[in-house]
């Protein structure tokens, strides 16, 4: 923590995945701290996140996408890239490994939990989201600051180093080296081998509606339903009505009322692997630091058991 400022340190020191919007407008210009705009949104909300950044972010900010950071080899969505591919990605931001990390999205608390789970996937801690993101900056009247022109010629840079370790060209020397955490991600396999022997208790973020196969998935042909043994803690009830991460009394009252165990060990899925990341920040919030994330989700399980239209 030496090469930590005093401000970094503390919340290091906190042990909690998120800062407040005030605390990085105080410490914006400490030179210990990255800021990433890690905005993503569903194809039905016709929201392009890339125009957004260009036209509006926090100063400073670089632009993280995880439809380009992504196994660009996987039929599903934005799956996890691998060991060299993020390395080179998150190296063509000039992120290194001793850099603290403050993660947001235009949402609120959306898409930044995932790049906070990715960053921690890959044994990178010094990560936290920013509570109620690029809203609450703007409904506070902070400062924004637009691409320049020359900025926004390097935006692709990451996406096209993960294309060319994919396509074996290889990366160029990275900065960023990466301790990949295989117990933080699990596969289809572990799921179905945990629904014979649930060690794991399952949760999934989705909205109920959709986990009761009662209200259609956004992902054309997928069949709503759930996962046998599975239980619904839908990721917009570990928020409050600003978009920001509950505090830990009321976390620990929702996990309770569906009568999941903080005492047990939990594995976490959603749609695609995005909004159970925001579940595993309130997880984290509580304490519970080593949660899995089924990154193939139901769009998967559906897949492979034909539960299409």
């Amino acid at each position: 923590m030496s090469s930590f400022s005093e401000a970094v340190s503390e919340i290091i020191v906190a042990k909690d995945p998120m800062v407040s919007v005030e605390w990085l407008h105080k410490n914006l210009r400490n030179p210990n701290i990255k800021i990433l705009d890690a905005s993503w949104y569903m194809p039905h909300e016709q929201r392009n996140p890339l125009k957004e950044y260009q036209d509006a972010h926090i100063p400073g900010a670089l632009f993280f996408d995880i439809e380009g950071i992504k196994d660009i080899n996987s039929t599903l969505p934005h799956m996890l890239p691998s060991e060299e591919a993020f390395c080179a990605a998150v190296s063509a931001l000039g992120i290194r490994n001793n850099d603290a990390l403050l993660v947001y999205d235009g949402k609120g608390l959306y898409s930044a939990a995932r790049v906070w789970w990715m960053f921690q996937i890959f044994g990178h801690d010094k990560i936290w989201v920013i509570d109620g993101g690029f809203p609450r900056w703007r409904a506070l009247g902070f400062n924004v600051e637009s691409a320049s022109k020359d900025v926004s010629l390097n935006i692709n840079g990451p996406n096209d180093a993960v294309k060319r370790v994919y396509q074996g060209v290889g990366a160029n020397q990275s900065m960023f080296k990466v301790k990949f955490l295989p117990n933080l991600v699990w596969n289809i396999e572990q799921i179905e081998k945990n629904i014979k022997d649930p060690k794991y208790q399952h949760v999934d973020a989705r909205p109920k509606a959709r986990f009761d196969g009662v209200a259609p998935e956004p992902r054309k042909g997928i069949k709503s339903g759930h996962i046998d043994g599975s239980k619904c803690i839908p990721y917009s009830e570990v928020l409050d009505g600003s978009q920001m991460l509950l505090p830990s009394s009321d976390l620990a009252k929702r996990f309770e009322s569906e009568d999941v165990s903080l005492d047990r060990p939990i594995i976490l899925s959603c749609g695609t692997g995005v909004t159970a990341c925001i579940v595993g920040l309130g997880l984290h919030r509580l304490g519970k630091y080593d949660v899995p994330i089924f990154d193939g989700s139901w769009t998967e399980w559906a897949l492979k058991y034909d539960l299409t239209e």
